[in-house]
C-alpha cells in the first residue's frame, strides 16, 4: 500500500472554507429586525476596522466528526475578533486557524429556547470556550449574559439600567424600546447608520439655518449701516446748506 505524505493528503482536501451554512430561517419578522439591528450597528460601529467577523444566523462547523454526524451549530449572532474582515459563507474553525466565537447572542424563540438554555450553553462553554454567551427574547423582552471564568460560565451582573457589559465588544448590551442595542461605556447609545445619517441631516440642516441667521443678521446690519449713512448723508447737507446761508448773511452789506 502506497504511503501518502501529508502535503499530498491536504492538497487533496477539500476547501472547507466554501462550505453553505446549513441554518433554518429565523422565527418571525421580530426576529429578523433584531438580528439585522445587532449586525448593522457593530459593522457601523467598528466601519474603520478590518479585524473582526460578524456571523448572522451561519453554521459553525467545529469538527468534521461532526459534521459527519451533522452536528453542528449555528449561533444567531456571533462576533470573532483577530481575523481577516471579509465574507464567508460559514464558519469553519478549522479552516480559521481554530478560532471559535468571542462572543455569542442567541435570539430566543419557541421553538429553540430549550437548546438555546441547555445544549448550546454547554457547547459554548465546554467545547467552544467563548468568552461572552448573552440571550434575548424579541418577544418576552427576556435578557441575559456570562462571561466565562475559569472554564465555567458566570452571569454578568447588570448595572442600574438594566445593561450587561461586553467586554469583547468595550461597550454595554442593553434593552431600549424593545430591542437590544448597543450603549458605550458613557452611556451613549450606539446609533444605526440610519440613525447617524439622519443625525448628520439634522446637524446639516441646523448649521444651514445657523448660516441663514447669520446672513439675515448682517443684512440687517447692512441696512441699519446703509440707514445711518443716509442720515450723517442727509446731516451733512443740511450743514452744508446752513454754512450757505450764513455765509450768504454775512456777506449782505450792513
Amino acid at each position: 500500500m502506497a504511503l501518502i505524505k501529508a502535503a499530498d493528503f491536504v492538497a487533496a482536501m477539500p476547501d472547507a472554507s466554501q462550505l453553505l451554512s446549513e441554518e433554518p430561517e429565523m422565527e418571525s419578522s421580530l426576529h429578523y429586525a433584531q438580528l439585522a439591528l445587532l449586525v448593522a450597528v457593530l459593522e457601523w460601529w467598528w466601519r474603520d476596522r478590518r479585524d473582526f467577523f460578524i456571523g448572522a444566523n451561519l453554521s459553525v462547523y467545529f469538527s468534521t466528526e461532526y459534521l459527519k454526524n451533522r452536528d453542528f451549530r449555528g449561533p444567531d449572532f456571533f462576533v470573532v475578533k483577530d481575523v481577516d474582515h471579509h465574507p464567508r459563507k460559514s464558519w469553519v474553525v478549522w479552516e480559521e486557524g481554530g478560532k471559535y466565537p468571542d462572543l455569542i447572542i442567541e435570539l430566543l424563540s419557541d421553538s429553540t429556547e430549550d437548546i438555546d438554555r441547555e445544549i448550546k450553553f454547554e457547547l459554548y462553554q465546554n467545547r467552544f470556550r467563548t468568552p461572552e454567551y448573552f440571550w434575548f427574547s424579541p418577544v418576552t423582552l427576556e435578557f441575559a449574559g456570562w462571561k466565562l471564568v475559569d472554564g465555567k460560565y458566570q452571569k454578568i451582573e447588570s448595572n442600574e439600567k438594566g445593561w450587561l457589559w461586553s467586554a469583547v465588544l468595550e461597550l454595554y448590551l442593553g434593552v431600549e424600546d424593545d430591542a437590544l442595542g448597543y450603549f458605550t461605556r458613557e452611556g451613549e447609545k450606539v446609533a444605526s447608520p440610519q440613525e447617524d445619517a439622519f443625525q448628520e441631516m439634522r446637524r446639516a440642516e441646523q448649521e444651514r439655518q445657523r448660516a441663514e441667521q447669520e446672513r439675515q443678521r448682517a443684512e440687517q446690519e447692512k441696512r441699519r449701516a446703509d440707514q445711518e449713512n443716509r442720515r450723517a448723508e442727509r446731516l451733512a447737507m443740511k450743514l452744508r446748506e446752513l454754512e450757505s446761508i450764513l455765509t450768504r448773511f454775512k456777506n449782505i452789506p450792513s
